[in-house]
């Protein structure tokens, strides 16, 4: 199961966000928050991990 680990303003930031987690080894995914399929840029994203790896998250952003 995957739970949402942070929000993002738009694709980028959710990006930014899913290439650190998975630089740490944590597999991410990322979806717009208005459960819409189109990947668009201004719009809100969620960005959700491995319900097992969630915990590892806090460490990570302790980091930065």
């Amino acid at each position: 199961m995957w739970v949402e680990v942070k929000s993002a303003p738009n694709r980028m930031m959710a990006e930014m966000w899913k290439d650190l987690f998975e630089g740490e080894g944590i597999p991410s995914k990322m979806f717009p928050a208005d459960g819409s399929l189109e990947m668009r840029e201004a719009v809100e994203y969620k960005v959700y991990v491995p319900s097992d790896k969630a915990h590892i998250i806090d460490e990570v952003l302790r980091k930065i």
